[in-house]
């Protein structure tokens, strides 16, 4: 079996370099598309009121979407790293927790309003996160101004114009950590090549996860381009508060019990379908539902309530009782309960086709894993366990309800089955230290830890 990981093979080409004309017309396009950043700033404040309304934005955070810092910039070298939203975030931490183990401050913003408040928990004074701005000037230069990174990181495939060319104007260089290019989205660049070698050509380098990402980078113009893996593997066991974990566990006794994990629009009411057919043949089920995005627990719980089922929601503190037919996980940060206390685990995002979740959390915790086909984001790391029978796919609710059937009923096959997706875990693990010895030469100055 063959898993991703970091190479130490050297490239076989370098990157794609563009034709003269080439490269005045991205440099022509790099700057129309500056201008309509600045043609179209006055419409952002219109843009984050729409999704304030709908739950997307922090109200009480405006300024930072705008590029107004709302924390002062710590003294010492400091490290822009930036993750879209929580799958981003999670596997970021080891890099993250590397760099201020060499003492280095380190800035990390995000997208999302369950990201900004799975970060808030964070420990680490030295590390302070904000809300990225959007990609328009003036807020970039603001958040540059204020914030002076020494380096930039972004997570994975968030490639955008205004602010890696404000970076390369400053001389600040930026790195793409875990980067990753799809085909559809090569095909997309190949569209407009010459705007695409004007922003690869200014990034630094890329850490790409696997040798055909790395090839449709350098096809881009990027001039340095490593494979060093997937950051996704090297993450460590989700943490848990053991006072919850028992409290639930004691409750919980010897009831049969599932999870839905992640969940999206769409699928809650597939699973509360797979508990109904069950749960004449499973006394006592349990199915537990995760929604990826918490701020739905409500609208969830309402059409969970419509179809007669018991409810008992995280979020008002309460515990799965006898009765309860779904236990709402609305909260924030408590998957490593969620997994903890379910053999077996369906992973969601996956059954819609949204792309798929990471189901390595799942795998490091000992839980059997199911997911829909709609895996397309994450096929470097599915498709390890799909060849070594480390997860099962399911296509409708008909074969989710007969996966969770099985799995449940034969502990001995869900144990089997989790122990491999462990195996394919550990194997792809190894991006971290690739990563660190790449970026070594980018990373500022360190100064002890403790100051």
């Amino acid at each position: 079996m063959t898993a991703p990981g970091p190479t130490t093979t050297p490239p076989p080409a370098g990157p794609v370099r563009a034709g003269v004309l080439s490269r005045l017309a991205g440099e022509t396009l790099l700057r129309l598309y500056r201008g309509f950043g600045y043609a179209i700033a006055p419409l952002l404040p219109l843009l984050f009121a729409r999704r304030a309304r709908r739950g997307k934005e922090d109200e009480a955070r405006r300024g930072e979407r705008f590029g107004r810092a709302s924390r002062p910039r710590p003294d010492g070298p400091l490290v822009w790293l930036h993750a879209a939203s929580v799958g981003e975030m999670n596997a970021s931490r080891p890099l993250v927790r590397a760099l201020r183990e060499r003492g280095l401050g380190v800035l990390l913003t995000t997208g999302t309003v369950t990201s900004a408040r799975i970060a808030a928990t964070e420990a680490d004074p030295g590390v302070i996160h904000q809300f990225v701005p959007y990609d328009a000037p003036p807020g970039i230069g603001r958040f540059l101004d204020h914030w002076r990174p020494d380096l930039a990181i972004t997570a994975e495939s968030e490639i955008w114009p205004t602010t890696i060319s404000a970076l390369a104007w400053r001389g600040i260089p930026l790195a793409i950590a875990s980067a990753t290019m799809s085909p559809r989205s090569a095909r997309g660049w190949r569209r407009m090549r010459p705007f695409a070698h004007a922003i690869f050509s200014r990034i630094s380098l890329c850490l790409a996860q696997t040798a055909e990402d790395a090839e449709r980078l350098r096809e881009f113009g990027a001039p340095r381009v490593e494979v060093c893996g997937n950051l996704k593997f090297d993450g460590g066991e989700l943490p848990v508060d053991p006072a919850a974990l028992e409290a639930i566990r004691q409750v919980l006794g010897s009831r049969p019990v599932w999870l839905a994990a992640s969940t999206h629009e769409g699928e809650e009411a597939m699973v509360a379908e797979v508990h109904e057919a069950l749960r004449g043949e499973l006394p006592g089920l349990l199915t537990v539902i995760v929604p990826r995005h918490p701020e739905r627990g409500g609208a969830i719980a309402a059409g969970l309530a419509a179809r007669g089922l018991r409810i008992a929601r995280r979020s008002d503190d309460l515990l799965p009782e006898p009765d309860c037919d779904i236990y709402l996980g609305d909260t924030i940060g408590e998957m490593g309960l969620y997994y903890r206390i379910a053999p077996v685990a369906f992973i969601g995002k996956s059954l819609v086709p949204e792309g798929g979740q990471n189901p390595l959390e799942a795998a490091r915790l000992g839980t059997a894993i199911i997911t829909g086909p709609h895996v397309f984001n994450l096929l470097d790391i599915y498709t390890p366990l799909f060849t070594a029978k480390g997860a099962e796919v399911v296509h409708d609710t008909g074969e989710l309800a007969a996966a969770v059937r099985r799995l449940l009923g034969d502990r001995a096959l869900a144990t089997r089955q989790a122990a491999i997706a462990a195996d394919v875990a550990r194997a792809g693990s190894g991006a971290l230290d690739a990563s660190l010895a790449a970026l070594s030469p980018l990373l500022p100055p360190a100064r002890d830890a403790g100051r």
